[in-house]
């Protein structure tokens, strides 16, 4: 199924891919580059009317890093997950500091995820 996209979102997503908070780089560089989860992950993913920080098309999984200013953005959020869940995509979300403080039980923590999803997919 193709999941179209704004189109207007596109340049704003290769800016952010360039200038990526510490988390982000860090679950890029030490998690997902490379296909190190057997999966081809994707960064800063237009998908819908949101840009998604990691995207994986094949099991529908968006990992989402949630910065300080995520803390007031429980609404938008909800909404945002609901669009995707409509879509099929499984959305989880982790904290900046648990990337940060913990990279190794985000890691696997999200093993264990893709292991769940790939069941979920079949």
């Amino acid at each position: 199924m193709f999941i179209r996209y704004n189109n207007k979102l596109k340049a704003y997503a290769q800016e952010n891919r360039k200038a990526p908070t510490q988390a982000e780089w860090l679950m890029w560089h030490c998690l997902l580059k490379w296909d190190r989860l057997w999966y081809r992950f994707l960064r800063q993913k237009p998908i819908a009317w949101y840009i998604l920080d990691f995207y994986c098309p094949k099991l529908k999984l968006c990992l989402e890093i949630d910065g300080e200013s995520h803390e007031w953005s429980g609404d938008y959020d909800e909404k945002r997950d609901m669009v995707l869940r409509n879509l099929w995509i499984k959305t989880v979300r982790y904290r900046n500091d648990d990337v940060l403080d913990n990279l190794e039980g985000v890691s696997l923590d999200i093993e264990s995820i893709v292991t769940t999803r790939e069941s979920e997919m079949k």
